[in-house]
């Protein structure tokens, strides 16, 4: 299994991008190729998908946008295919917002995704987003642990403070913290 390719953009194709590693040229199907430059480097995280007719492998830019597709694909009826035009239309927040505030009209924009499949996506996702980032160190998760206390403190219920403490930035003070993440509750 891969976990990234590191090359040279050398094609971009309407959904795929060529990334030369080695003298080896990787087709990888992305969101959005034209996201990506000829001829410059990347770091591409890739999922490797194998079934009977042929190997597929997804590329992200980011480690998240790959966490959040692992997830899509976990859900029952969103294969790979409709999983990555989500990615290339919403924001990673836009995408876990709608899913834990249960914004089935927000996840019924992207292509093939009814009224059933946006559902059932908020089914099986809905507070299971918490942990799509790279990984939180031990002062991360204790100033984490304080920000919760202090938006506690200030009413709101751990139920709905999932989602924001992601994707607040623990490496500012406290009080920058609790700014944005009441900017985050208050959207």
């Amino acid at each position: 299994m891969y976990d990234y390719i590191k090359g040279i953009i050398t094609d971009l194709k309407n959904n795929a991008i060529v990334v030369d590693n080695n003298g080896i040229g990787y087709l990888i199907y992305v969101s959005n190729p034209y996201s990506f430059e000829i001829g410059n480097e990347y770091k591409i995280f890739v999922y490797q998908q194998i079934q009977e007719d042929g190997h597929y492998l997804y590329g992200f830019k980011t480690i998240e946008e790959k966490n959040l597709f692992l997830k899509l694909i976990s859900v029952k009826g969103l294969g790979c295919k409709m999983a990555l035009p989500i990615l290339a239309v919403g924001s990673i927040d836009g995408i876990m917002d709608a899913i834990e505030r249960e914004n089935v009209l927000y996840l019924k924009k992207f292509p093939k995704i009814g009224d059933k499949l946006a559902k059932q996506i908020i089914l099986d996702l809905k507070g299971k987003l918490e942990f799509i980032g790279v990984g939180t160190s031990e002062d991360e998760l204790q100033t984490s642990e304080e920000l919760k206390e202090v938006l506690v403190g200030l009413g709101y219920k751990e139920k709905e403070l999932k989602p924001v403490l992601a994707r607040v930035d623990t490496s500012l003070p406290i009080e920058d913290q609790v700014k944005d993440a009441l900017k985050l509750l208050l959207r």
